[in-house]
């Protein structure tokens, strides 16, 4: 009776540490369509991919939007990752979560930041990417 007590306590320990990092890549934020950053997409289907701005202006009857979201993952790479953790939890007893876990919060995808400028049709006209830049290393030799 100690021995299935014992092993039933593993079990359940190990399913709650397991649900972590498969939580956390499964919720990880979705990728959005960036093709509708093109010259010449309606307005409104810039809205519908990239959701709402955080601020509109309008001059001389064109509209400006600013968009600041984070770029996610496909559904297939968000499922392939939950996979990985899951049986990665399961062959190491829920060790696995040591590593699982902060890897999944490192990993949570890439802010970005566009004005999208339209033209009075509603098209876009032109976009101005605000997403920073990783820094190259520029040290002395």
């Amino acid at each position: 009776m100690k021995q299935i007590i014992q092993t039933v306590a593993l079990l359940t320990s190990t399913a709650i540490l397991s649900n972590c990092s498969v939580y956390m890549a499964v919720n990880q934020p979705d990728k959005k369509d960036l093709s509708v950053l093109e010259v010449g997409t309606p307005r409104p289907l810039v809205l519908h991919s990239l959701g709402s701005p955080i601020s509109t202006t309008t001059r001389n009857n064109a509209k400006s939007d600013t968009f600041s979201f984070t770029q996610g993952y496909s559904k297939g790479n968000k499922a392939t990752r939950a996979v990985w953790h899951g049986a990665a939890d399961i062959v190491t007893l829920g060790l696995w979560e040591v590593v699982g876990t902060p890897s999944e919060a490192i990993f949570d995808g890439q802010k970005m930041s566009f004005i999208v400028d339209y033209n009075r049709q509603d098209l876009v006209s032109k976009v101005t990417d605000l997403t920073p830049k990783p820094q190259k290393s520029t040290a002395a030799h």
